[in-house]
């Protein structure tokens, strides 16, 4: 563990200055940034992980996020945005006959609102997102030696989120920037009774994004993401009885270096660097420190 946190602390003080060494030019100009976009990155993205990972996870063939995103609003320019996503997260192992264990079902809904009067790219965004959480099982919950059924128990969970997104961008170094933090309450009547002293119920999330944007003349029309890096940490609260109230094993922490290359047009190259609790349904208990490689979509327009 304290080789994962390492690397983790390294990278996030050495990649942004890698990020943002070159210098732009004069005449870069960006003047708004579009509620879509904050929205898109608030979201989160598609990927797939190669069968290459490092660390303590089962051997896996892949895993997949699936996140499309419905967008409902009046108009372009309206400070109201509604999202719709049936996020769901797989994983094949690497096992007789490949099988998918107890895939994340997520569906939820987001609501966004601009807290600018036009778009700007020094704003300040807030969202608030209802999301049901489960695995499609519906078995015991525990096995009869009183472990944790991972195949067949029943997993499901309902939260609500409420944050803030500050955006900006730094012209001297041709990067947008985003810091949202939010706070996500399970309650107690909307979550798996068999969960309840076991998972955490209240996490605060922080997350910071840093984009840089292609070496062509800014323009938020035509310029898009060369790279980027995306910081997360959740402190979780709560009753979790297999943890101390003030362990760092309620700290999850990710890092993840997005690199998008001239000959790939949708999809890019990415490393993530977890180290925390699992956040695949029923293996919430499970700690990780991994790291990861694999592809993922990050056609952000600026």
């Amino acid at each position: 563990m304290r080789y994962i946190l390492n690397i983790l602390f390294i990278l996030m003080v050495l990649i942004p200055k890698f990020a943002c060494a070159q210098k732009a030019k004069i005449n870069d100009t960006i003047a708004e940034l579009e509620l879509t976009t904050i929205a898109r990155i608030n979201q989160g993205n598609s990927y797939i992980t190669l069968p290459t990972d490092i660390g303590n996870i089962e051997p896996l063939i892949f895993e997949g996020n699936i996140i499309p995103n419905f967008y409902i609003r009046k108009s372009k320019n309206s400070r109201f945005m509604g999202v719709l996503t049936s996020q769901i997260i797989i994983r094949m192992y690497q096992e007789t006959s490949l099988p998918v264990r107890t895939p994340s079902y997520m569906p939820q809904v987001t609501v966004y609102y601009l807290m600018s009067t036009k778009p700007r790219v020094n704003s300040l965004s807030s969202f608030g997102r209802y999301v049901h959480h489960s695995n499609g099982q519906d078995g015991n919950f525990y096995l009869d030696n009183g472990d944790i059924n991972l195949e067949t128990g029943n997993f499901s969970t309902n939260y609500i989120e409420l944050g803030l997104i500050k955006t900006n961008y730094n012209k001297r170094f041709r990067a947008a920037q985003f810091l949202s933090t939010s706070f996500e309450v399970h309650p107690k009547k909307l979550t798996d009774s068999e969960l309840i002293g076991l998972y955490s119920l209240y996490r605060w999330n922080t997350v910071f994004s840093i984009f840089r944007l292609s070496d062509k003349e800014v323009s938020l029309k035509r310029s898009y993401a060369k790279m980027s890096l995306k910081g997360k940490m959740t402190w979780m609260f709560g009753t979790m009885s297999y943890v101390d109230n003030y362990a760092l094993d309620r700290l999850n922490l990710s890092l993840t270096f997005f690199y998008h290359p001239k000959f790939l047009e949708d999809i890019g190259l990415f490393v993530q660097l977890y180290h925390g609790l699992d956040y695949y349904n029923i293996y919430f208990n499970h700690g990780l420190n991994i790291i990861r490689f694999g592809i993922m979509t990050e056609t952000l327009r600026f």
